[in-house]
């Protein structure tokens, strides 16, 4: 991975992260279209930057996220469904993450489904609900969905705290508190594979500034792309990013079936 390639991937990254699109599938892609091998540092790439992406909440969020001892229970219990899946399933979530074909499937699905999620789930703030531990741990079996590439976190998460009568805003911003513990532990994870491996600590070692140029990166795009997500979503809703989503899957699919190659080697 170049200088470049890792840039463009980590921009892709800080952008989507918190986005309704899907940041994984959405680095599945530009790998594809910049034809970048899919190898071992690769795909610890493009889970360590999420560091990046984690700082950008505990920046803009800082007040609000270091708070009592009830709201990190609460976190904790939202990010145990995620964590027990995820362990069991690690082989299996890898396996999808080098197909293009479901990425695309996924953001179409995915897409149509956000043109009528307002419709259905729409609550004014002044009756909101207390967060209670039920009602964390339904948010956390949602967010399990998106272990499917192509599905989206923040979609998932999203959308399951607006199920328990929570408004856009709300919701919105749970999953980004949400989003602090679920990527350290997978990028942690990540980190400690390589970290183990005498052969991958020194691919580590070699490629140091890559991944800290790619941290830096999605750290200032993220803080950018979740000041604007939080004000087009409350006045917006969700139906522009289901039909960006329909659109790039239906793109894609041509795009695969005209024989272009995309898919991550």
């Amino acid at each position: 991975m170049s200088w470049l390639e890792a840039v463009i991937v980590a921009i892709v990254e800080g952008l989507t992260e918190f986005l309704p699109v899907s940041s994984t599938g959405h680095m599945i892609i530009a790998q594809g279209i910049m034809d970048i091998k899919s190898d071992e540092f690769v795909k610890a790439f493009t889970v360590i930057i999420q560091f990046g992406a984690i700082l950008s909440v505990l920046v803009l969020y800082w007040k609000r996220f270091f708070q009592t001892w009830d709201f990190y229970l609460k976190l904790l219990i939202a990010f145990l469904p995620a964590a027990v899946i995820g362990l069991l399933a690690s082989d299996y979530i890898d396996s999808l993450l080098e197909s293009v074909p479901v990425v695309a499937a996924m953001l179409i699905i995915g897409g149509i489904f956000m043109l009528f999620v307002d419709k259905w789930f729409s609550y004014p703030e002044e009756k909101e609900p207390e967060m209670s531990a039920g009602r964390a741990f339904k948010i956390g079996l949602a967010q399990c969905v998106a272990m499917i590439p192509g599905v989206s976190r923040s979609m998932a998460t999203i959308v399951g705290g607006m199920a328990q009568k929570f408004s856009r805003k709300t919701a919105a911003e749970f999953s980004f508190f949400l989003a602090v513990p679920t990527m350290a532990a997978a990028s942690g994870y990540k980190l400690m594979k390589l970290l183990m491996n005498e052969g991958s600590r020194q691919l580590l070692v070699d490629n140091i500034n890559i991944l800290i140029i790619g941290n830096v990166v999605a750290f200032i795009v993220a803080m950018a792309a979740i000041r604007f997500f939080i004000g087009f979503l409350t006045k917006y809703g969700f139906k522009a990013f289901g039909w960006y989503r329909i659109i790039a899957g239906s793109v894609i699919l041509l795009l695969l079936y005209l024989g272009f190659h995309l898919e991550v080697a």
